[in-house]
């Protein structure tokens, strides 16, 4: 037998088994193929089930409403008092009354508050008893000035020239001394005057800033403040481009005023309160516009009286019997003298200025408009029931959720609803129903279309080969 080393051993048996194990991963990959073969083969020889067209989606339309309407903007402003006052001591004591109610309505000349006029009554007096001292001094000079002169005309040389000069500057000096101290008079007249401080205004007053033994400064501390209520200030900000379109229909005679007065007129909500309910007009613009905004101040003036109260109730009682007391029935209302108002100084308010005289115009729901990189467009079922993109310009939103459109025929048929499944040029089913609105939420507002719209040919759109611009109804 032939001797080999042990390393040539190994290395043979190492050899031979990676062939082995070469061969049998050859027939675990053969095995595995031919399952997966098997397993695949009996599902290829079964009938694949056919999937019909989808039908089209059924989509609610309607044809835009035609009404007339006005062209408005909106703004955001704030109510501000007429005659705002502050009521500011113009002598100085000490509080001595303050017989106002705060929070109440004053009339002007209604006594607020009353500084201690003692100080200032003294004063007063010892000024009139000056001037009564001087008028005697007057008196006293006038008369010898008058006792020598005679003496003088009669006996001629017996007052020199000199004396009667000085008796005559005397009279004039005395009354100089009169007219003088008679306006001193009126200071401290008017200082005991000024401790009764009254409104200057018919108004609402505020509260109490200092309460009864403070020191108030003249000219210095605020005791409260007094503002009017009616009529009221309603400030707002308009931007150059609304700006420049009012005054073009200004020129344009596109404007007029309540009355004939050429005065604007501009409507305000508040809210809690739906729509724009108060009239009013603009009294006011500013000289320039505000260069780091953009816009110019305007101001509208509305009226603000008191509200209604209603009537009190008839008081329960028995046949027979009489009241035993002369008081009104608990619960009674208050009289409309001490009813409330309903605009204050300071509340936020919504504006809408009127822009042109009414126009006919076509609206849709403002759902209905869609948009498209900033362009604004709605889709339109044709006489094939294809939806057609159609891009349209947007007006001013109405009350009712409608918004004035251009681009759009009144007998077109405008996609109201299911816009998701909508896409341009595709076959949809028609729903007719007459536009929705926010008027008939609630309601059935995509219900069969009005019956004055079929008489005018316009509820349902015909079969297939009608007219042009109305979608054919599929049963």
């Amino acid at each position: 037998m032939r001797w080999r080393p042990p390393q040539a051993t190994a290395v043979k048996r190492f050899k031979l088994l990676c062939e082995e194990l070469q061969t049998m991963k050859y027939q675990i990959s053969s095995a595995v193929l031919c399952a997966i073969l098997a397993g695949a083969l009996p599902g290829c020889t079964q009938p694949q089930s056919t999937v019909g067209p989808s039908e089209p989606p059924v989509v609610p339309v309607s044809h835009p409403v035609q009404r007339e309407v006005t062209d408005f903007e909106d703004f955001t402003g704030q109510t501000a008092a007429v005659q705002p006052v502050n009521i500011i001591a113009r002598v100085t004591g000490y509080l001595k009354q303050m017989p106002f109610k705060e929070g109440s309505e004053v009339k002007a000349g209604d006594l607020l508050f009353e500084i201690d006029p003692r100080p200032y009554q003294a004063q007063y007096d010892q000024a009139l008893s000056q001037v009564y001292l001087y008028e005697a001094q007057l008196k006293l000079a006038k008369k010898t000035y008058a006792r020598y002169k005679d003496l003088d005309a009669t006996t001629k040389g017996a007052v020199s020239q000199q004396a009667l000069d000085q008796y005559s500057a005397a009279v004039d000096e005395a009354e100089a001394r009169v007219n003088a101290q008679k306006k001193s008079l009126e200071v401290y007249k008017l200082n005991r005057e000024f401790t009764q401080v009254v409104s200057p205004i018919d108004g609402q007053v505020s509260r109490y800033y200092l309460t009864l033994g403070n020191l108030v400064n003249q000219d210095q501390t605020l005791l409260t403040t007094v503002v009017s209520v009616d009529p009221m200030y309603a400030y707002f900000d308009m931007d150059e481009r609304t700006l420049l379109k009012i005054r073009n229909a200004l020129s344009k005679g596109e404007i007029t005023g309540y009355g004939g007065e050429g005065n604007i007129p501009v409507l305000m909500g508040l809210q809690n309160e739906e729509g724009y309910p108060h009239k009013g007009t603009i009294n006011f613009v500013n000289n320039q516009v505000n260069p780091t905004t953009g816009s110019i101040t305007m101001r509208g003036v509305f009226p603000n009286p008191r509200l209604p109260v209603p009537p009190p109730a008839p008081a329960a009682s028995s046949a027979g019997t009489k009241p035993t007391t002369g008081f009104p029935a608990p619960g009674a209302a208050k009289s409309n003298q001490t009813s409330p108002r309903l605009l204050s100084p300071g509340m936020y308010v919504r504006i809408r200025l009127p822009i042109g005289r009414p126009h006919n115009a076509l609206l849709i729901i403002d759902r209905a408009i869609q948009s498209d990189q900033g362009l604004k467009y709605v889709y339109v079922v044709d006489a094939e029931n294809k939806a057609q993109y159609r891009r349209v310009t947007t007006g001013a939103l109405q009350e009712d959720g409608l918004r004035v459109v251009t681009g759009v025929e009144p007998d077109d048929w405008v996609v109201v609803g299911a816009l998701q499944q909508v896409r341009a040029r595709m076959v949809v089913k028609p729903e007719q129903t007459t536009m929705p609105s926010l008027a008939r939420q609630g309601s059935d507002e995509l219900g069969p279309a009005r019956p004055r719209d079929t008489a005018k040919g316009k509820a349902g759109p015909p079969a297939k080969g009608g007219s042009k611009g109305s979608p054919a109804t599929k049963s």
